[in-house]
This record gives C-alpha cells, sequence and structure tokens, in this order.
C-alpha cells in the first residue's frame, strides 16, 4: 500500500474535501465563546467590534483583523475570501452602507447558511450584504473590474499551491484599477519537515499548507500585483494551542470534531489511527516558531476607477448565488390551463405572480401579481401572508426557465419548511413569451402597462 498515496492530503481534490469538511463540522457545531473571543482580541479585533455582531460570526478561525486596515469606505464593493461565520463582511457592511456592497466567498453550504443567519440577524440582506458558496479554487462567480477591495483572513494558507496561485490570479482580475488587497495570512518561517507537512490536523489548523515568504511573494507577483508589502503582525500564534487545537480550527462547544484533540473513540477525519496518539500540538511546542502572521497588502495598477455606487454594475454574476439553493421542483401549469382558470368565474382559489422586474410592459397574465425575482426571496413571509390561503399559486417569468421556476421552487420550500399544506407552487410553461403568443389577443386574459 501506498501510504503517501492514501494520504488524505496526497491531492489537491483531498486537501479541499477535508478542509471543506472541518470547516463545515465547524459551522454546525459551534465555538467556545471564550476561546473564539480570545482569538479575536489577539488578532486584533476590539470589543467594540466584536459586540456590534452577532457571536456565532467570529469563530476563532483568524489571524489578523482585514478591516482595521481595509480603508473602507461608503458605497464600496469590498469582497471577502473564506468568510466563515461572516465576521468581516458584517463589520465591512457598517462602513459601506446601504449604497454599498459586501459580498463573502466560502466553499462551505453550512458557513454560508450560519453567515447568512448571521446577517439576518442585524437585517443585512443582498444586495447590500451576500454570501456565496463557491470553491475558491476554481474561476470566481464575479464580474471582472467590479470590485474596490479584497479581503481574506487566515484561508489562503489552507489551500493547495496550485489553488493558492490561482485565487490570486482571480483576485487581480475582479479588482477594478486601482483596487487593493489585504490579505491576512500565515506564513511559514522555514521549511516544514515532512511530519508536518503530512499532518492533517496541523494543515487544518493553518500551518501545514502555509509557504514560505519568499513563495508566497512570488505567488502575489505571477498573479500581477508589483511592490506588495508584506507586514509581519508578530500575532502570538500560540493563542491557538491554548485549548489543545494546533492551530486556527479551535475546539467546537462539545470538542468532538475533527478539530479539536479527539477522543479515543472518535472516528472524524482528523482522529489518530488506531492505536495511535494524537501528537499534533506535541509537534509544535511552539508555534510560533514555525509560522507567523502576516498583513499583505497590494493595489492593482491602472487609474482608479470612480463609479456612482447606483450606476455600478451588480459584482456577482449571478444574483440568485446570493439565496440558497432551490430544493423542490414544483410542477407545470400549461397557459391553457392558467387561462382556464381565469376564465371561470367560479374558480378564485389561485393566484399568478409575475416575477420580471424591467422586462414586464409588454404585456402579463391578467391579474397577475408583480413581484420581481431579486427581491422574492427575502419576501417570502410577508408573500405567505399576501397568497397562502390560495390553493395554486402559479409563477411565471419571460419564458419561465430561469427566475419563474426559482421563485416557485422557494416558495415551496418554505410552505415545506413550515408545514402549510392548504398552498402550493406551480410554474406556468413557457412563461409571459408563450401566453402572448397564444393569447396575445384576448383582452380577457391580457393586461398591458
Amino acid at each position: 500500500m501506498n501510504s503517501a498515496q492514501d494520504s488524505p492530503l496526497s491531492t489537491e481534490d483531498a486537501i479541499v474535501k477535508v478542509v471543506h469538511d472541518a470547516y463545515s463540522d465547524k459551522a454546525r457545531t459551534g465555538a467556545d465563546l471564550s476561546y473564539t473571543f480570545s482569538v479575536a482580541k489577539s488578532f486584533g479585533y476590539t470589543l467594540e467590534q466584536l459586540h456590534s455582531i452577532p457571536a456565532e460570526s467570529h469563530l476563532g478561525l483568524s489571524c489578523g483583523n482585514p478591516v482595521a486596515a481595509a480603508s473602507i469606505k461608503d458605497g464600496e464593493v469590498v469582497l471577502d475570501l473564506g468568510s466563515g461565520g461572516g465576521i468581516d463582511i458584517l463589520l465591512a457592511a457598517s462602513k459601506v452602507g446601504p449604497r454599498g456592497q459586501a459580498i463573502g466567498l466560502d466553499m462551505s453550504e453550512d458557513m454560508i447558511a450560519l453567515a447568512r443567519r448571521n446577517a439576518a440577524r442585524k437585517n443585512l440582506r443582498p444586495p447590500q450584504v451576500a454570501f456565496v458558496q463557491t470553491l475558491l479554487t476554481k474561476p470566481l462567480p464575479i464580474a471582472s473590474e467590479s470590485v474596490d477591495c479584497v479581503m481574506s483572513n487566515c484561508v489562503i494558507n489552507l489551500l493547495p499551491n496550485a489553488g493558492k496561485a490561482a485565487l490570486l490570479k482571480e483576485v487581480h482580475r475582479v479588482l477594478k484599477p486601482g483596487g487593493r488587497v489585504v490579505l491576512d495570512d500565515i506564513i511559514a518561517k522555514k521549511p516544514l519537515p515532512d511530519a508536518l507537512r503530512s499532518d492533517l490536523v496541523l494543515y487544518i489548523g493553518c500551518i501545514s499548507g502555509a509557504v514560505q515568504l519568499g513563495e508566497y511573494k512570488d505567488i502575489i507577483t505571477d498573479a500581477g500585483f508589483s511592490d506588495a508589502v508584506f507586514v509581519d503582525t508578530h500575532g502570538d500564534l500560540n493563542v491557538y494551542t491554548q485549548s489543545g487545537s494546533p492551530g486556527c480550527c479551535p475546539p467546537t462547544v462539545a470538542s468532538t470534531n475533527c478539530c479539536s484533540t479527539p477522543a479515543p473513540s472518535a472516528s472524524k477525519c482528523c482522529s489518530p489511527a488506531p492505536g495511535k496518539s494524537n501528537d499534533s500540538v506535541a509537534k509544535l511546542a511552539d508555534v510560533n516558531e514555525w509560522a507567523a502572521s502576516y498583513q499583505i497588502y497590494a493595489i492593482k495598477s491602472g487609474e482608479k476607477m470612480v463609479t456612482a455606487a447606483a450606476d455600478a454594475p451588480s459584482p456577482l454574476l449571478n444574483w440568485w448565488d446570493a439565496y440558497p439553493k432551490p430544493k423542490s421542483s414544483p410542477p407545470n401549469l400549461t397557459c391553457g390551463q392558467v387561462a382556464a382558470l381565469l376564465r371561470d368565474p367560479e374558480e378564485v382559489d389561485y393566484a399568478v405572480v409575475d416575477v420580471r422586474r424591467n422586462d414586464h410592459a409588454g404585456g402579463h397574465v391578467r391579474g397577475s401579481f408583480q413581484h420581481a425575482a431579486q427581491t422574492f426571496y427575502d419576501e417570502l413571509a410577508n408573500l405567505h401572508k399576501t397568497f397562502g390561503l390560495k390553493k395554486q399559486v402559479i409563477f411565471y417569468c419571460n419564458s419561465s426557465n430561469g427566475r419563474g421556476p426559482r421563485c416557485a421552487a422557494w416558495y415551496q420550500d418554505f410552505l415545506d419548511e413550515h408545514g402549510y399544506t392548504q398552498s402550493r407552487a406551480y410554474v406556468m410553461q413557457g412563461g409571459a413569451k408563450a401566453w402572448l403568443d397564444k393569447f396575445g389577443e384576448a383582452e380577457d386574459l391580457v393586461d398591458r402597462d
């Protein structure tokens, strides 16, 4: 058996998977609050900042405070890579204000769900604040030259080396000319021996994946940034080990997951093999001997773009990425079936909803309610108050290939999650285009603005 090939860190995909699994578990189980406050304060967060956001938004995963150094201004677009529970995005939101946007990217669906819950507690929602699930090793779902400031906090070290390089090239792509980067990360002080490089717990703990300063500078330069500044913050990395956790992945509330020192019977991803002890902490008697926390600054060359916030296009390539993926698949109704409902004077137990925004003026189903898909998800509770007693709620957009089915599914998901059975979502097949092709001359079936 080839032990190298069998190692959880043997391939780039394997590295991404173990990191994903560990941090997803962290999002589900939470972290000890005294630990998370201790780590956050050690790396520059003030009590005022920490008390201004939900406690669950900071999980003890930081190695710096990029918001404090990013000079974020009102109306700007800020992007956070590996946003976790949302700490830096929620702090940035207060700086960009309602005219700006703060967008967090994370590969873990559980982390994204946690961050969205934390944002909801602060009454922050898209487009001002958005959290999007995506792999940081793949092209980012962000438009080119659409972001003023990119941040990251103790995340890039967790990527395989090729992923680090690819991500920073994507950062250069999405930044506006004159846009800036503020990265907090762990950098190795000296070559790490194989015993440390291959330690899964230490990799998840942000240590074993760290590269040395010269290599990091090469990655930044190859991405297109010149004159990047690297500052050793002299943060005490031993703060991570205060509860037996060898790195930035802290103990959970129950201390039974893959990021904590496992019980002998544990079978999570960081558990020792049978008959072996978990000596990851012992390997790093002094974390500061091997690694350091750095803050990295860089600016994309070119004349700084000045765009009025109201005129700027959305940096998200797909607006719906800011919302949960629909789970249900509502059935279709044909245009003929919907027309039969409208023409039956005794049939009143239905509602028709047009979810188009700027493309509904050409004509629509007579009597339909208009509610743009882009704000639909955040209004589900109010929409249920309006339509919840209707047996059939029928959704459509221009062709019913995108917005219509998506909104219908979100509505049905809401019904299912709350146990509502009186109402059900449907999609009008073919959408407004099919409706107007079939009934465009029928005055009793078409309304025009």
